[in-house]
């Protein structure tokens, strides 16, 4: 129950990008370290072993089972530790900022830090900021994905609808352009026949000549 409480709590969306941290294992475990300890912790949580919660029990061990099996593949393992080093490097390196501030005020040069409790915790705080961080810009990046995906597929159907009507308009071109050629012929057929008609009405009578005695 506290391992389920643990990777089901407020934030754990956040809490849980972190592998290492969900199987409570450390960053240097080898391989047969990490087997065993996911073989434990997926007994611990399995819906089977509770059955008094089992969706809760089953939430949790999904998130196990992710974390297992991110950290069998090599490149996702590799930038996990990654991370975790670069949370690290971050707290070392405000450790020495603050030490020359305090040189530089004239004060004892002792930090909270120093505390390996403490240093721990800040560690582990600034890792989670990290593996938050990336989690947001891979969200992004994914809407960003499929937003231009929806807009290239949008374009697409467009494209094929436009092609669709222009091959309908050419062929119902072709379908009529007899039609419309014998509707032209007969048009001026019969232009040409009022022409004619109208010049025989206009042609001037014939003028009898008187016969003189």
């Amino acid at each position: 129950k506290q391992q389920i409480d643990r990777l089901l709590r407020p934030g754990a969306s956040y809490f849980n990008l972190n592998p290492f941290e969900v199987l409570q294992i450390d960053p240097d475990a080898t391989d047969d370290e990490l087997k065993k300890r996911f073989r434990a912790l997926s007994i611990l949580v399995h819906p089977d072993k509770n059955q008094d919660d089992p969706d809760r029990a089953q939430k949790a061990f999904e998130a196990v089972d992710k974390a297992y099996k991110l950290l069998l593949d090599p490149e996702q393992k590799k930038r996990a530790l990654d991370v975790i080093h670069a949370g690290k490097e971050y707290v070392e390196h405000m450790v020495k900022e603050k030490r020359k501030q305090l040189k530089k005020e004239g004060k004892p040069q002792d930090v909270e830090e120093d505390d390996p409790e403490l240093f721990k915790q800040a560690v582990y705080k600034q890792t989670m900021k990290l593996f938050a961080e990336l989690e947001i810009k891979r969200k992004e990046r994914e809407a960003k994905d499929m937003h231009e995906r929806k807009r290239a597929r949008e374009e697409e159907i467009e494209a094929a609808e436009k092609a669709k009507r222009e091959r309908e308009w050419q062929k119902n071109f072709e379908e009529t352009r007899d039609g419309r050629v014998d509707s032209w012929r007969n048009f001026q057929a019969k232009g040409k026949s009022k022409e004619k008609k109208n010049r025989s009405f206009l042609k001037p009578p014939k003028v009898k000549m008187e016969q003189r005695e």
